[in-house]
């Protein structure tokens, strides 16, 4: 029996990695994307990626678009329970799977499961535990285009922020820094992938520098 299934969408590279891979899969029918968005900025958490950006892609990837808006900074109590009543929303759609594009970090897994297992939704996990070296580059190969649109100061300098994920950016990427960004390095939006029916033409706009991170805008083009 096939399990329809959300996908946890951050606008970023590895949850349009394992979209990809969950379309693949027959076992699955991914019919809609989940998305948590700051309220005050109305923007995606971290990725500082605008709502009309995420719409974008939603329309681009013919899936429905289900956002979460918690403020900032949110209390993990609040985060749970916006969290669990998106939840409640799948379960009455038929949804049995969450799909998520974690690739290593086993207390993030495990939180995800955690928060799930009390309900009739299973989390998929179908990028976890590849090499991560091989994937970014697989990522690339497969047409996946992306901005760097958050990037930690502690771990790169701020002008990585705005660049694209493309073999210049992994080859310029310090040795101790993942070449997916996994440990929170930097985060990414898509402006083309597979799935994608057309590409978003984007353009980037000014970087802010803002509490230990660099944030590159990126603005949809008319």
């Amino acid at each position: 029996m096939v399990t329809r299934a959300w996908m946890s969408w951050s606008s970023g590279k590895d949850s349009t990695a394992a979209l990809a891979a969950a379309r693949r899969d027959p076992d699955l029918k991914v019919v809609g994307l989940l998305s948590t968005v700051n309220a005050n900025a109305d923007r995606v958490a971290m990725h500082a990626v605008r709502r009309t950006l995420l719409m974008a892609q939603s329309h681009r990837l013919g899936l429905p678009l289900h956002v979460v808006e918690i403020p900032s900074p949110c209390p993990n109590e609040i985060y749970e329970e916006r969290m669990g009543a998106a939840v409640d929303v799948a379960v009455d759609e038929g949804v049995g799977a969450f799909v998520f594009g974690d690739l290593f970090l086993e207390d993030i897994r495990r939180y995800r499961e955690r928060a799930l297992a009390s309900t009739p939704v299973r989390a998929c996990f179908p990028l976890w535990n590849r090499p991560t070296d091989e994937l970014a580059h697989e990522m690339i190969a497969s047409g996946i285009r992306a901005t760097l649109t958050c990037v930690d100061l502690d771990k790169l300098p701020a002008s990585f922020a705005g660049r694209g994920f493309d073999a210049d950016l992994l080859a310029d990427l310090p040795p101790d820094i993942d070449p997916c960004g996994e440990r929170g390095e930097f985060h990414t939006f898509v402006w083309d992938g597979p799935g994608f029916t057309s590409p978003i033409q984007t353009t980037t706009g000014e970087r802010v520098l803002r509490e230990g991170f660099a944030f590159c805008d990126v603005f949809e083009r008319p």
